[in-house]
């Protein structure tokens, strides 16, 4: 089995970001039914070969950042003190994962706009927002005595608390921080 160097990871990594700021950009710039996979790679100087073997198509482009986020979120959960229940484990996570967003960030707001404007992207953030819900159940199930539909029960309502979170914190402009506007509504769901 080949080894993949640290250096060669590092490259691999940065060439997936600048083909999703690539794409990203250019779906902002020009609307993302004019963007063409070919646009991207050539705003990168790769061929449309390289992109293909990070990406199946700009839609996956456009939302790395969003996955990203997916896999960290599981990540840090897992991570948090085997002790610690279910639901404040998903409470610490969210602070973990969203506690240096203070104030709106305007590329943000304009990538979930491009979202709203999408729905070959809204359909496939719903799909990856589903394969979360999953994803977070099983690692609830593994955190407490949660039966499966408990599990998924949580894993569902944190999911909505954190995007109802989101979309006050964008509506209000940022007038309160988020990671302290979503701990707030996660504090206020009871599991029993």
């Amino acid at each position: 089995m080949e080894s993949v160097s640290p250096l060669r990871e590092r490259k691999k990594a940065a060439t997936r970001l600048s083909l999703h700021e690539a794409a990203l950009r250019l779906a902002m710039a020009g609307g993302l039914d004019s963007v063409t996979i070919e646009d991207i790679a050539d705003s990168v100087g790769v061929s449309r070969r390289t992109f293909s073997n990070y990406f199946a198509n700009k839609e996956d482009a456009v939302l790395h950042a969003d996955r990203e986020r997916t896999h960290q979120m599981l990540d840090l959960v897992r991570r948090r003190p085997a002790a610690e229940k279910p639901w404040l484990a998903l409470r610490r996570a969210a602070g973990e994962l969203y506690g240096h967003l203070t104030l709106p960030d305007p590329d943000w707001v304009a990538q979930l706009r491009l979202l709203r404007r999408h729905p070959s992207l809204l359909a496939r953030q719903a799909a990856d927002q589903m394969a979360l819900e999953r994803d977070l159940a099983e690692v609830l199930l593994t955190r407490g005595d949660l039966d499966l539909e408990v599990a998924r029960l949580m894993a569902a309502t944190f999911l909505a608390t954190v995007r109802t979170a989101g979309a006050l914190w964008l509506e209000q402009a940022g007038e309160f921080a988020l990671p302290d506007l979503i701990d707030r509504l996660l504090h206020r769901v009871r599991f029993h």
